[in-house]
């Protein structure tokens, strides 16, 4: 198990697990309410985010930074070729009339032309205004109008419709160009005249404080919000992290690092790792979907030693192994293996952090078994060279992260908000501490205030919201951003996240419930698709749950009962009842009788960014789902509660 190597080689590396140095304010009770850490990475006084790429060009010419998947391989780049790249579209941009500050959109999956953009746009000295793909025209007219935007790249001829009749109404139309109708070449080509003198004026011209990019948030409830962040923003969010994390994923390892990018461009998480990968030169490969079906054939093929993901995508690689098992008619072995993987996973842990004595010889016979029968497949899903991964977006079930553990595979959890660009907190390199989403990213400081919310401060933090002085202020105090988030911190300065405080429900004998503790374990157990908890001046907490639809098909399978059988007639079935209720009985585990699930109702359907119940990083829009089913949670509490 490559993990357990690595954690013994890094016994020797002290001075990695030095790194991260925190200082801790406790109150008059010796309670831990703030936590700071110190920068690993300078603030910058000159330059900006757009000078990587010709920095990489200057000093390393012939490194490969990139691969592009063409025709079923994936094909190198290396720094000068993609220096050469950013130069002629950001010419093309230039003669196309973009001036300094000016914005250009971009509307698109993942895929390696969004990188070539977003620094030929800074190096045309223009701000990036990312676009999810799959905005709906109304969304896009808010973002173009609310920006300022001239200019938009679009992926599709479907977004560029998406586009045109957003913008149909604008008194001046932006203008387009499309990535599957050569959008890169066309600019290349537009830019013929410019010289490369002008671009490096135009990039002369950026200083760290020079705004960057307006991320609009993707928002559970109202209106998006254009988060501006500046080069120094990025940079301290990139370098920070890189000099935390690289030394392990290369020194440590001994592996040349790289990673799949899959994570939405559009969301500062994917931007943030760009920048990082680009800045560390660790070979990028990018991949259009997170849907496990299309990730697992690149991750086999393109093969990185580390990801950075969501929840989402571990429960899935999870949740498929399992059912693979149980086609196979394994699925206790595989329940039996999962079993084992968490308390093989704590154990070994608990010993390396010096908190135990480690797995007894009996359950490293088990681990062993397992490895060979199921902990190697999940390494293998993941391309057989995975050692670490980052997860971010919302909290990973402890158990899931204790599995990946014993496979092999140390997923360290963060935590952060388009505000912050991206993570405000990581778990440290050889300080692991499953359930929590780590200590502060170095040169930023976590406050708990007195009703618990999270507060950050530091060169992460954005300076205001986009033409919206009213919401700024109602967020940024003193430099301090008030995040909305509950969480404590611990007594090493560890942050746990418990909730969101607009999301707190209230039963009607006055028990405080956060959802997204019972949501996020509820979510991680098969077949349960997305779920809501709701339970507000209700006599007790109840759920909503959809069915994962693969998850169906494969439970259906298996007791081959007909693949079109109708969900009325499904919901009635006592196994597919029984099943559900393991989940809610998981999602239980983690709190009290009082704040447990008493109920719950499988609805019809999916939550899908498609028909608006969740947002593009995959947030459920609380309030949309609750009057989209209120029937559905009327009849919850019209009958009497499930035991």
């Amino acid at each position: 198990m490559g993990v357990r190597k690595d954690l013994k080689r890094a016994r020797q590396r002290t001075d990695l697990a030095a790194r991260t140095r925190v200082e801790l304010t406790r109150d008059a009770r010796g309670v831990v309410r703030e936590a700071s850490t110190l920068p690993l990475a300078p603030r910058p006084t000159t330059g900006s985010t757009a000078d990587l790429p010709f920095t990489n060009a200057a000093e390393a010419p012939d490194t490969v930074v990139l691969r592009r998947e063409q025709n079923g391989s994936w094909q190198p780049v290396t720094a000068a070729a993609f220096a050469r790249e950013v130069t002629a579209t950001a010419k093309g941009l230039i003669a196309a009339g973009l001036e300094p500050g000016g914005r250009v959109a971009v509307m698109s999956r993942t895929r390696y032309e969004w990188t070539v953009l977003d620094f030929a746009i800074w190096a045309a000295g223009g701000r990036t205004v990312p676009i999810y793909a799959t905005s709906s025209a109304e969304q896009v007219e808010w973002i173009v109008r609310d920006s300022g935007t001239r200019f938009v790249v679009t992926e599709t001829s479907e977004n560029t419709d998406t586009v045109m009749t957003g913008t149909a109404r604008h008194p001046q139309h932006p203008r387009i160009w499309q990535l599957d109708a050569g959008a890169v070449a066309e600019l290349a080509t537009l830019g013929r005249d410019i010289t490369d003198e002008e671009v490096t004026k135009r990039r002369s011209a950026l200083t760290p404080d020079t705004v960057a990019t307006i991320c609009y948030t993707s928002g559970t409830t109202g209106r998006p919000k254009g988060c501006v962040l500046t080069h120094a923003n990025l940079h301290s969010e990139a370098a920070n992290t890189v000099e935390l994390l690289h030394p392990l994923f290369t020194e440590v390892t001994g592996q040349v690092a790289s990673t799949l990018l899959f994570l939405p461009l559009a969301h500062i998480m994917g931007r943030t790792l760009q920048i990082a990968c680009l800045m560390a030169r660790i070979e990028i490969g990018h991949c259009p979907s997170i849907k496990p079906d299309e990730l697992r054939p690149a991750l086999r093929e393109f093969r990185p030693t580390f990801l950075v993901g969501v929840p989402y995508l571990f429960e899935k690689i999870h949740d498929t192994g399992r059912a693979t098992a149980e086609r196979m008619g394994r699925a206790a072995s595989f329940d039996r293996a999962d079993r084992v993987a968490v308390r093989f996973g704590k154990a070994y842990l608990d010993k390396f952090l010096g908190t135990g004595k480690g797995p007894s010889p009996a359950l490293y016979a088990a681990w062993a078994l397992y490895d060979l029968l199921v902990y190697r497949r999940i390494r293998s899903e993941l391309g057989g060279r995975m050692r670490y991964a980052i997860s971010g977006g919302s909290p990973l079930d402890r158990d899931l992260n204790l599995f990946f553990a014993a496979a092999g595979i140390i997923v360290y959890e963060g935590y952060g908000l388009t505000e912050t660009t991206a993570a405000a907190t990581i778990v440290p390199p050889l300080r692991p501490r499953p359930g929590t989403v780590g200590l502060p990213v170095p040169g930023t400081t976590i406050r708990i205030a007195d009703d618990g919310e999270v507060l950050i401060k530091g060169g992460v933090v954005f300076g205001a919201y986009w033409n919206n002085p009213a919401a700024t202020d109602a967020v940024l105090q003193d430099e301090w951003f008030a995040t909305g988030d509950l969480g404590a911190l611990d007594e090493d300065g560890y942050l746990t996240i418990t909730g969101r405080k607009k999301d707190i429900l209230v039963t009607n004998g006055g028990k405080n419930v956060s959802p997204a503790v019972l949501e996020d374990r509820l979510r991680s157990r098969a077949p349960v698709g997305q779920c809501l908890v709701v339970g507000d001046n209700r006599p007790f907490v109840a759920a909503l749950i959809t069915l994962d639809p693969e998850a169906l098909a494969h439970w259906l399978a298996v007791r081959k009962l007909p693949a079109d059988t109708p969900l009325a007639e499904l919901v009635r079935d006592p196994r597919l009842r029984a099943d559900v209720q393991k989940a809610v009985d998981h999602a239980n585990q983690a709190v009290s009788r009082a704040e447990s699930i008493r109920a719950f109702a499988l609805v019809e359907g999916e939550f899908t960014e498609d028909n608006g119940l969740l947002t593009p990083s995959l947030k459920v829009k609380r309030h949309v789902v609750t009057a989209a089913f209120a029937d559905d949670i009327e009849a919850l509490y019209a009958k009497p509660k499930q035991p």
